[in-house]
């Protein structure tokens, strides 16, 4: 049971609560359940949530008094409340050890770079390569069946058709990175109407300490944020550590 007295600093916790619930099980999420958390009424977490409902980070189905996140709730999450969990030590050898197998193609330890992040994600992953314009290897696409968001046959159509398509995909993990961090790029930021339930998160790789490609995992809005960010940040220094090491055919 968690008290907090700051009223603002409560409602950035209900609201890194109910988005971490939400991200779980992807059900709407109760005011009884957050107010037995934070020991506090059912009537002044339903206030709480009118609050963040009115400015924009949390909405309700009308089937529901439940809450759910929007767009604009999960990028204020990503941007100031998520807490990176870190990776397990075995998830980091199983990496390294995935990414390391006797490769002697280039295109080989991409495609197993894509297998390994799409294991451990489980989303779908993207490699990227700079110098091949038109291509990129990608795994995981069950992945977005499984999730409960993309029940419709049309939307998952249409994902699977702009993966297959490649261009407009692209453009997207294509995008210069600030300061050459990664990119979070969540719904409406992705600009692309396929992916509008999407959320999307982006590393660059180095080949000879220069720009070769990008790492990205494409996964729905509800994802799981505070994993998949060190994922693919790890993966992509152990693609740039192998291409600083080994000439490739």
């Amino acid at each position: 049971m968690v008290r907090i007295v700051d009223s603002q600093l409560r409602k950035r916790a209900v609201l890194a609560s109910t988005i971490n619930r939400y991200i779980k099980d992807a059900n709407p999420v109760s005011s009884e359940d957050i107010a037995r958390e934070f020991n506090l009424s059912s009537a002044t977490i339903r206030n709480i949530f009118a609050e963040l409902e009115e400015e924009g980070y949390l909405t309700h189905p009308y089937t529901s008094g439940g809450r759910m996140p929007t767009h604009k709730g999960y990028r204020y999450y990503v941007d100031f409340l998520v807490s990176e969990m870190g990776l397990l030590a075995d998830e980091k050898e199983s990496i390294v050890k995935e990414c390391r197998k006797a490769i002697n193609k280039l295109e080989d330890l991409l495609e197993r770079t894509s297998d390994v992040t799409s294991a451990i994600t489980h989303y779908t992953s993207i490699v990227s390569i700079l110098e091949w314009q038109d291509r990129f290897f990608y795994r995981g696409v069950s992945f977005i069946l499984d999730q409960p968001e993309f029940r419709d046959t049309t939307r998952i159509k249409l994902i699977i058709k702009m993966i297959e398509e490649k261009r407009k995909l692209l453009n997207v993990i294509n995008r210069e990175l600030k300061d050459g961090k990664i990119g979070v790029y969540i719904g409406d930021e992705l600009e692309c109407s396929e992916m509008e339930n999407c959320a999307l998160i982006v590393s660059s790789y180095r080949m000879k300490d220069k720009p070769a490609g990008r790492i990205a995992v494409l996964g729905p809005a509800r994802m799981e944020y505070k994993h998949t960010i060190p994922v693919v940040e790890y993966v992509s220094e152990v693609l740039s550590e192998i291409l600083m090491e080994q000439d490739f055919i």
